[in-house]
């Protein structure tokens, strides 16, 4: 063979090898741009309105980028999910309007929190006016398999929570991106 025939050769080669490369790097990161296109506030041109279901499930699985964990909403448009606070169960309500995690006197005795009366020290203001929280710090809190350490949380008086424990934006937002889209709840880590 020739120095001109090798070369001739080589050439198409180089070129295949700068295209496959090339490929590569667009499979690795097309999907990545699109999943960061949609962003937390769910898919382009998907609506963000809740819609009532009949029943509530959760879904947990695995994601690309982590573990994810579904919930449907119940037949009044709502969010319930069980959690746990350093292993011990608690139901929470999600709610995307609470700074933070919101829990009654009663469930945080249930779980080893017992502020005294000079510990409510936080002022909250609320559609049912204002009150006194105690604030506090939850070590672990897992919703669905998805563990978030060191959780800012409120403890308030029993009658000042009637729809039961929130789950606020201090657990919220610690995830990789939370999603309400068609019904569906989707939190992912």
């Amino acid at each position: 063979m020739t120095q001109r025939t090798s070369t001739l050769l080589a050439e198409p080669m180089r070129n295949f090898m700068t295209i496959a490369i090339f490929a590569l790097i667009v499979a690795a990161i097309v999907p990545r741009l699109a999943a960061t296109a949609v962003g937390t506030h769910g898919a382009p041109n998907a609506p963000n309105a809740i819609k009532a279901q009949t029943a509530t499930t959760a879904t947990p699985a695995s994601s690309a980028y982590g573990r994810t964990f579904t919930v449907r909403a119940d037949n009044r448009g709502h969010f319930q999910v069980e959690g746990r606070i350093d292993g011990r169960r608690l139901d929470f309500l999600v709610d995307t309007g609470a700074t933070k995690i919101v829990i009654s006197e009663r469930e945080a005795a249930r779980v080893g929190i017992h502020p005294a009366r000079r510990d409510y020290t936080g002022v909250s203001q609320t559609a049912n006016g204002t009150g006194r929280y105690a604030p506090t710090q939850l070590n672990m809190v897992e919703v669905g398999g998805l563990i978030v350490y060191n959780v800012a949380a409120a403890i308030v008086p029993d009658e000042a929570l009637g729809g039961g424990n929130l789950l606020g934006m201090s657990f919220l937002t610690r995830l990789r991106r939370f999603e309400i889209a068609e019904g569906r709840l989707v939190l992912e880590q």
